[in-house]
């Protein structure tokens, strides 16, 4: 065979596209800024912005459940935008500058600015994050046997920034002040921003993440090309959101004006599903109720996870002997588990698989969802080994946070590409956008959970057995409620099997 010039677009590394590597990079920083700054954030708020209100508990509660509800439900509309005018490059690097000046803007010692960072959080997620996954996919051609060990890949990358981040904001945030740990985070999502630029400028992408259509790229609204006109809205719709996000007060019962919008927008979204069910064959009705329920079970799931980052950070804050690491840093411990479990629970399902024995989709559901129940359980027990400051041993954390890492395992890699499998094609973009908003909708079980759990309280050292009966009766209920759905998933596994049909 003769020797050929290989495109700098079909340049290869440990044979993979080089412009997995760049992805991965820009990935990488990307997730590095965006869980930096999680695990700050409501420590943040609880003891700097709602300092001084006795419900800053319920109020940083409602505040962190309606941006992480904002930042999955946006990705739905910059995927479209994506998909029908900007194309995967340029999203990418829109989103990338205006997460990169949302950090920024956090470090800012204001509240005004607090909110306005966060809003510019949220609407530069939606563009970077919905697309930086398919550009992966993409850079495979259909049928390519390297895609899946690709995305594992890519994947680590996620987990490794999700697991330095939290260390390294958390060190700074307490060492020095908030504000250079949220600066680190900016830092790492500008590195991310340079790295895909340099991709781009290399010519690793070759042709793939242009805009689909150049005519509706280029044409022309209100005097401004799309491309542009997006780029302006994109910025205006920072203020609008950041007016939302700062309307945390309750409006009707413990409800604000976010948690009244997701519920108007699940009523909509399972109104049209019943319309789609309807209207489908026989068929395609079973399968579309299990891409449903499989989509509620892990909004559930994700729910539980997702306390990480708001009331199992105050509970390590206020409640767990910490000596090594504080607070904000145990948000490593779930990518540091991930990154440890990923390759044995892989090995696990391919041996499975040759014995003919490797589980269907319910029963691996089932299966993470007792894991995250019992993962709260250890938690609710922690206080019979509390001391007489309410301080329970730091193992009790580490190993809940083992158990819903390998929870997750179980559920998340599995969940998207059977929701492809179950719907019918000509909705499928649309129960990936359900899938995507399944995220937004399991941070308003976050805030529910967080605005119950609230302890009211302007002592700065709030703690003790007080607050840990508060917490640990908390994860008692969640931990029930976990295991519950758990053992009805496995139960009814058989049933969901049969509707499935031949998607394994």
């Amino acid at each position: 065979m003769e020797n050929q010039t290989v495109a700098p677009q079909e340049q290869e590394i440990l044979g993979h596209p080089k412009g997995l590597f760049y992805l991965f990079f820009a990935e990488l920083w990307e997730r590095f800024s965006f869980y930096g700054m999680r695990a700050l954030l409501t420590l943040y708020m609880v003891n700097v912005i709602f300092e001084a209100l006795a419900t800053r508990d319920f109020a940083a509660a409602a505040v962190y459940a309606s941006y992480g509800s904002l930042v999955y439900a946006s990705t739905v509309i910059g995927g479209r935008i994506s998909d029908k005018i900007l194309g995967m490059r340029q999203s990418i690097f829109l989103g990338g500058v205006l997460m990169a000046l949302g950090h920024f803007v956090l470090a800012i010692e204001n509240n005004m600015a607090f909110f306005l960072a966060l809003a510019l959080i949220v609407v530069g997620n939606g563009f970077f994050k919905p697309n930086i996954s398919t550009f992966v996919g993409a850079l495979y051609k259909d049928g390519d046997t390297r895609k899946d060990s690709g995305f594992t890949i890519f994947y680590m990358g996620i987990n490794i920034g999700g697991f330095v981040a939290p260390l390294l904001c958390g060190w700074l945030g307490r060492t020095y002040g908030w504000h250079y740990g949220f600066g680190l985070a900016g830092i790492g999502m500008l590195t991310g921003l340079i790295v895909f630029w340099s991709g781009i400028k290399k010519n690793v992408f070759g042709d793939k993440g242009l805009p689909p259509n150049m005519e509706a790229y280029e044409k022309k609204y209100l005097g401004l090309p799309q491309k542009h006109l997006i780029t302006v809205l994109a910025f205006l719709a920072a203020p609008v959101i950041a007016v939302l996000l700062a309307s945390y007060e309750s409006v009707y019962g413990d409800q604000n004006i976010v948690n009244i919008i997701f519920k108007v927008i699940g009523i909509v979204v399972l109104a049209y599903i019943a319309f789609i069910m309807f209207k489908a064959t026989l068929d395609e009705r079973k399968k579309l109720f299990v891409a449903v329920l499989i989509t509620v079970f892990m909004t559930i799931f994700w729910g539980f996870h997702e306390l990480s980052g708001s009331v199992i950070t105050l509970f390590a804050a206020r409640n767990v002997n910490l000596s090594v690491i504080d607070a904000a840093q145990t948000n490593a411990l779930n990518s540091m588990f991930i990154i440890i479990l990923s390759i044995p629970v892989s090995i696990m399902w391919t041996y499975l698989a040759k014995k003919k024995k490797n589980p269907r989709t319910p029963y691996k559901f089932g299966l993470g969802l007792l894991f995250a129940g019992i993962s709260f359980y250890i938690l609710s027990i922690s206080g019979g080994s509390a001391d007489e400051n309410g301080m329970v041993p730091f193992s009790y954390l580490l190993i809940m946070y083992f158990l819903i890492s390998v929870g997750e395992l179980f559920m998340s890699p599995v969940g998207l590409s059977k929701i492809t499998d179950l719907s019918p094609k000509r909705i499928v973009a649309f129960m990936m956008g359900v899938w995507f908003l399944s995220s937004a909708f399991a941070f308003q079980i976050v805030g529910f959970i967080g605005k119950q759990l609230a302890v009211e309280s302007t002592d700065s050292d709030v703690g003790g057995l007080e607050t840990l009966a508060i917490y640990t009766g908390g994860f008692d209920l969640i931990a029930k409620y976990a295991l519950g759905a758990g053992l009805i998933v496995l139960l009814a596994g058989p049933l969901i099997k049969k509707l499935m049909g031949n998607v394994h």
